[in-house]
């Protein structure tokens, strides 16, 4: 072969292109494709990265967002924590001695129906884990427990504890299960407020516990008990705990300082007197002339009647 030929036959020749995945000849002149690298095949189509990269780079993107989110919860329950009011009043100090008297009271007379440990019995009553002093002080100072059985209303009776006695056991319970606390110090507001005590009692409280507090009858056998013979811290631990019937009001539902309006406001209207008559459920003197009328109306009709035989 002359070098003439050699010479020729070069224009057929190329040179090799290294790609950044291997060694991997080019297209040439003649409109050959070049040979597919190994792998190359795996490309992105969307962008040209392989899929291990994408791979990878989506996973970062996941935990990158995942690590957005969680600092934004902390960031919100934080905040939130800070901002809240708090779940109860103003709390006084328990000593142990207390709490231990509290242990001992529970032994003899909860213990068989609410367990060892607070965690409730099947059948015979509640988990109180959780329920706080509130809730223990408000159902044994009024004698609701110990129940004398299972229903669907536990009545008001006289409580088999004193003041003292029921502080203790409501002590006893919150060092267990936690939960909303007993409020302290006074828990009345001036008379300013008792106006807005009284708005908010007619919109919370009145379509159970009457316009006037007299209580009333709920569906299904249940009743709303009367407000008479309650007092500051029964009506304020009730709020906070929701014994049966009752829903829970929280401090960011009706704040301390509501509640403490709602109770100057049932109280004044317990305290107040009701002149020229009997109160009526404080509906008012239409409702007095009505029994009179009616009441009058029947002596009447029965006076005619005996009459009438007589004669």
């Amino acid at each position: 072969m002359t070098d003439d030929h050699v010479d020729a036959d070069s224009d057929l020749d190329f040179e090799p292109e290294v790609t950044d995945l291997g060694f991997e000849p080019a297209v040439t002149d003649l409109g050959f494709e070049r040979a597919r690298a190994a792998g190359e095949g795996a490309r992105n189509r969307r962008g040209g990265v392989p899929d291990g990269l994408n791979r990878r780079g989506g996973f970062r993107r996941k935990l990158t967002s995942f690590a957005v989110l969680v600092g934004a919860l902390t960031t919100v329950g934080g905040g939130y924590a800070l901002l809240a009011p708090s779940s109860g009043a103003d709390n006084a100090a328990v000593s142990s001695a207390d709490i231990e008297k509290g242990r001992q009271f529970f032994q003899v007379s909860c213990i068989s129906c609410h367990g060892a440990n607070l965690q409730g019995v099947t059948g015979r009553g509640p988990s109180l884990i959780g329920t706080g002093s509130a809730a223990t002080y408000f159902q044994v100072s009024t004698g609701r427990m110990p129940a004398t059985g299972q229903g669907a209303n536990n009545l008001r009776k006289t409580a088999r504890f004193t003041e003292e006695e029921s502080r203790w056991l409501a002590a006893y319970v919150d060092s267990v299960g936690g939960g909303p606390s007993i409020p302290e110090g006074d828990l009345r507001v001036g008379d300013a407020q008792m106006a807005e005590g009284g708005d908010l009692f007619r919109l919370n409280c009145a379509s159970c516990h009457n316009a006037s507090g007299g209580g009333g009858a709920l569906s299904a056998g249940k009743v709303a008990p009367g407000l008479g013979k309650a007092t500051d811290v029964q009506i304020y631990t009730a709020m906070l705990s929701g014994p049966e019937n009752m829903p829970v009001f929280s401090d960011n539902q009706i704040t301390p300082e509501q509640k403490r309006a709602i109770i100057t406001y049932i109280q004044n209207l317990k305290a107040s007197k009701d002149p020229g008559g009997a109160g009526m459920a404080r509906i008012g003197p239409v409702s007095e002339g009505l029994v009179i009328w009616t009441v009058g109306l029947g002596v009447l009709i029965m006076a005619i009647l005996w009459i009438g035989r007589k004669a």
